[in-house]
């Protein structure tokens, strides 16, 4: 039988102790008179206010607040409606290049650089990451690909900056391998505010489709340096090129969701010991 304490006495482990020894002395006819009384008084009862008694029942706060050892539980930190977006315009004598990024979004993925196989890897970006990647570029590609995907790459690494901010609360490291068929790449990233690229991909062919496949390089060299990103990049295995490429961009993106995701248990802090992440 199920005994529900009183509301003072129910989070008072003293009280409590004193009511079961009272309980203790309760004879067992007096008790099977008392829930007959009881059956005859409830009986009357609708459904609903017997769930509304049980809501308002003292337990659940109290497991509560002994969980978190009496004290409130952290907060989730604060995000906006709209999520932490960047949003950067690029324009030059070679291109001209709009980005918009949302780390908080659901993985939408929209865009045109005028390199279908750079399009293709954005994808992968956006739907690993589930980041919501916009990205609109014109460039002198009758010339090749090197400066509209120099300048895509430096766009987006300017939008993470911005959507980053001060970057309380997230957990800074991500790390992760993807395989792709035969290709095994692992990506590990710190967003600690210093630029540094270490890249180790053996691509066998120079191109993919028209992609120069040395492009891959210098786009992440370009994001590591506007976004203030520590990155690795390591080749596990792999023979075909459009498989090590997409899976670098798919472990990456996974990566950065891990980094940028927040850490609830750090309550909104910046993840460093000095207290503060920047470029400086």
């Amino acid at each position: 039988m199920e005994i529900s304490l009183p509301s003072h006495l129910a989070c008072n482990p003293t009280s409590s102790a004193q009511l079961s020894k009272t309980i203790a002395r309760v004879s067992p006819v007096n008790l099977s008179r008392s829930i007959s009384r009881t059956r005859l008084f409830s009986t009357g009862r609708s459904r609903s206010s017997m769930e509304d008694s049980h809501a308002r029942s003292p337990v659940a706060s109290c497991s509560a607040s002994l969980q978190n050892n009496g004290a409130p539980a952290p907060a989730s930190p604060a995000i906006t409606s709209g999520g932490r977006i960047g949003e950067v315009k690029r324009v030059t004598k070679e291109t001209n290049v709009s980005v918009k990024v949302n780390l908080d979004g659901t993985g939408v993925a929209d865009s045109s650089t005028g390199i279908p196989f750079l399009d293709h890897m954005l994808d992968q970006l956006a739907s690993h990451g589930l980041f919501d990647v916009h990205v609109r570029a014109t460039g002198d590609i009758h010339i090749d690909d090197h400066h509209t995907n120099e300048d895509v790459a430096l766009a987006i690494g300017t939008a993470l900056l911005q959507a980053l901010g001060d970057r309380k609360g997230i957990h800074r490291f991500g790390d992760f391998s993807a395989p792709l068929d035969e290709a095994l790449v692992h990506v590990a990233l710190d967003l600690s505010g210093r630029p540094h690229l270490s890249f180790d991909l053996q691509i066998p062919t120079q191109r993919v489709g028209t992609y120069d496949t040395q492009l891959v390089e210098h786009f992440f060299q370009s994001l590591v340096n506007t976004s203030g990103m520590t990155l690795h990049v390591r080749q596990l295995a792999g023979k075909n090129s459009h498989h090590i490429i997409e899976a670098t961009f798919k472990a990456f993106a996974r990566a950065l969701r891990q980094a940028t995701e927040y850490d609830l248990r750090r309550q909104g802090t910046i993840p460093s010991s000095k207290g503060v992440l920047s470029r400086t």
